[in-house]
């Protein structure tokens, strides 16, 4: 007989429930305004190392909000967030479920550094606050800042594992990381930031790169890398790249784990601990 009762207890999810009403309220109060976009949609990310589930003649489930979020901001919605589902393939372990919750949200007129000090308001409200720390990704990773890509991805990921207890802002990843974020001024390094909580990834923020040819120069790089690893092929989102050629005003943006963040709230040890109901593969 299969197991029908939450993976979850009630006080943790009455604990969540309180969490979700604290971001909401952290964001009214900065006149930051909710969105809901399409959680299935007609094309998805390329980027390699996100893999979406197909839904057959459908399209994918959505693995953030970010290209619908950016149409919006193209045709002139202020400063907004959506906290929601998202879904990604293969992904479930202690920290990971196919579904999860994500709060995403993009600050007009922001860098991302500007960002990282709101960031850190809200995990303050969330969690209490602390101190944080700030390391370049260079720091972090130590002599092996450079190398073959999967290499510097254990690295990266083992170095974070060892950030514990603290809370941790790693900026300066290297330009082929970037993923959608602009370029510093030195052509070497991403505008780009992560926060990491006692050892657990939490946030990846970005001061966000506005050119359409750009952005169709690094989805085709996404695209021979995918090839490379014999990854299924994504067509690029047309409609996304319109947006921004008609024009997406000056912004920085941030993706939370919001479940993690729960997690860290509870003192739990496991994702499935704060989901009422865990995935399966």
């Amino acid at each position: 007989m299969s197991d029908w009762r939450p993976s979850a207890r009630f006080e943790h999810l009455q604990q969540r429930a309180g969490l979700l009403a604290q971001a909401r309220a952290f964001f009214a109060q900065r006149n930051v305004i909710e969105v809901q976009t399409p959680v299935l949609a007609k094309h998805s990310v390329t980027e390699p190392d996100v893999q979406s589930i197909q839904v057959p003649d459908y399209g994918y489930l959505q693995t953030s909000p970010e290209y619908h979020i950016k149409r919006l901001l193209a045709d002139g919605v202020p400063s907004c967030y959506q906290l929601g589902p998202v879904f990604r393939h293969g992904e479930l372990g202690r920290l990971h479920n196919p579904e999860f919750t994500m709060l995403e949200w993009y600050r007009l007129d922001f860098n991302h550094r500007q960002l990282m000090y709101e960031v850190a308001d809200l995990v303050d409200e969330l969690l209490g606050p602390k101190p944080y720390q700030h390391l370049t990704y260079a720091d972090l990773v130590g002599g092996v800042a450079s190398g073959p890509r999967e290499m510097l991805d254990l690295a990266f990921a083992e170095a974070c594992e060892r950030l514990t207890p603290g809370r941790f802002f790693i900026t300066d990843y290297p330009a082929d990381q970037a993923a959608l974020a602009r370029i510093n001024p030195d052509g070497q390094t991403a505008a780009r930031f992560e926060l990491v909580i006692d050892g657990v990834e939490i946030a990846n923020g970005y001061w966000e790169l506005l050119d359409a040819d750009e952005h169709r120069q690094r989805f085709a790089a996404d695209g021979e890398i995918r090839r490379h690893r014999e990854l299924p092929a994504m067509a690029v989102d047309e409609e996304f790249l319109g947006a921004l050629e008609h024009g997406m005003p000056k912004c920085a943006g941030v993706a939370m784990g919001f479940d993690r963040m729960v997690m860290l709230a509870c003192g739990a040890k496991d994702l499935s601990d704060v989901l009422a109901f865990r995935g399966t593969r």
